[in-house]
Formats: C-alpha cells, structure tokens, sequence
C-alpha cells in the first residue's frame, strides 16, 4: 500500500525527470547519429531538427517552470508537446527509417505519462498547496 502514497503527491525530482527528458528530446537527433540525416521529403530537412530541437526546450522549460512555481496548465503542455513529438516522424516524414522515429516515441510516451502523473496528483490541490510545491 506504501506503493501508491508513494504516487499521490507531486514529488520535485518528477520535475527534474522531466528535465532530464527535455535535454535527451533536444538532443536526440546528435545521440542517435541523425542530426545531418535528410530527414524526411520536406523542403528544408533542418525543419524537423529545428522541430525536435524546440521541443526538448519547451519539455525543459515547463518542467522546470514546474520546479519553480506549479500550476496545472504546465502538464497539460506538457502532454500536448509529447503528442506532438510522437507525431513528428509523420509529419516531417522520417517515420519510415532510422531510430530517431523510435526516439522521438519512446521519449514522447515517457513524458506523456509522467505529465500525466503529475496532472493526476495534482488536480485537487488548491492554489495554496500548489504554491507550496517544493518547499
């Protein structure tokens, strides 16, 4: 039972993850050996890269604002920026070939979750408790 008190508050090293997890999107394409891979059929290939690279930024970005001042809206960002990169390979069209495709999902699926985790423990907080987050 101690499993699930575990689960039910908004722990501060959840932010840190999400940290960490920005940093790897930003830098997925240079990990995985694709960053000056013609990715995708697009007319600028450098648009998916911008693309990833942004996204890692704003994953980190909430996830520290989180760590700093919580509210609400952040995991909800949060979860539309994992969605987004889930659907990046198809969008920019290198879902076909290479690892970064499975990258980009794996790394998206974990940060939907958490957000959602995070979402989940702290949708009937009241804006004092919010505000104490991490104190």
């Amino acid at each position: 039972m101690s499993g699930v008190r575990f689960f039910d508050t908004h722990r501060p090293w959840e932010d840190w993850v999400g940290m960490l997890l920005g940093f790897l999107i930003a830098f997925s394409p240079w990990l995985t050996g694709q960053a000056n891979y013609g990715l995708g059929v697009l007319p600028e290939p450098g648009l998916a890269l911008m693309n990833t690279v942004l996204v890692g930024a704003l994953v980190f970005g909430f996830s520290q604002l989180e760590y700093l001042v919580l509210r609400r809206w952040e995991e909800g960002c949060e979860m539309v920026l994992a969605l987004w990169l889930i659907v990046s390979p198809y969008i920019f069209g290198y879902s076909t070939d290479g690892t970064l495709r499975i990258w980009h999902a794996a790394l998206g699926g974990i940060v939907l979750l958490l957000a959602a985790l995070e979402l989940w423990q702290d949708w009937e907080l009241s804006e004092q408790e919010l505000a104490r987050h991490g104190q």
